[in-house]
């Protein structure tokens, strides 16, 4: 694991006229807590076409990604870097803010992917830190899960197995923007009238969770 200390964080790197009102996303650093969990909400259906090209981009030649005799059933599977980035794509519902990745600490291809398999994705807050340099904003470790059909934010049977719905898990570190603007603290409280049990800092509260919805 990769402590937000030891960061190598680019020297002329700041985060202080970043505009995240124009990012679509109400929350930054200071809204999330630890043990929080975000449902991206969002969902994408894997086709064929995609993921063969995605996987070719990447440089990944293995014959299993694009021969369909290469496996007994006959199907192509899926490149777990393509459900990875599906699932970091899919996070910026929630994780709007987070202006780049700054470490991954571990991952794990838990369960096939194959062409039709519809991706969602869910986040865990594990961990608030600063950086070094503050002006370059502030770290979120997160666990980032890549999951097939409805959403469930349990990663593990009791056994400590993954799940069959678990495609994909991995922990991260995300440089987060530290400040909101006052366009958006505007937009945040009245976001915050028209939203039923929702808290001074625009949280929707689901069964002691701390749920995103949806940024928009």
């Amino acid at each position: 694991m990769v402590p937000a200390a030891e960061l190598m964080v680019p020297t002329d790197l700041n985060f202080e006229s970043y505009r995240s009102d124009l990012s679509g996303s109400l929350y930054i650093y200071g809204d999330y807590k630890v043990g929080e969990v975000i449902d991206h909400v969002d969902g994408v259906t894997v086709s064929e076409a995609e993921h063969m090209m995605a996987t070719r981009l990447w440089q990944n030649t293995a014959k299993v990604h694009f021969d369909a005799t290469a496996r007994p059933d006959g199907r192509r599977l899926i490149y777990g870097g393509h459900v990875i980035s599906m699932a970091r794509a899919l996070s910026s519902n929630g994780l709007g803010n987070v202006q780049m990745i700054a470490a991954i600490n571990a991952g794990a291809h838990a369960n096939p992917c194959f062409a039709g398999d519809t991706i969602r994705a869910w986040s865990e807050v594990l961990d608030l830190a600063e950086t070094a340099t503050s002006d370059c904003g502030c770290n979120l470790r997160l666990r980032l899960v890549a999951t097939k059909g409805t959403w469930h934010p349990i990663l593990r049977d009791c056994e400590g197995k993954y799940l069959p719905r678990c495609f994909t898990g991995f922990g991260l570190l995300g440089l987060h923007s530290r400040a909101r603007c006052k366009t958006q603290l505007a937009r945040m409280s009245s976001e915050c009238l028209r939203v039923e049990n929702c808290d001074h800092t625009g949280y929707i509260r689901d069964h002691k969770l701390m749920i995103f919805r949806c940024d928009g």
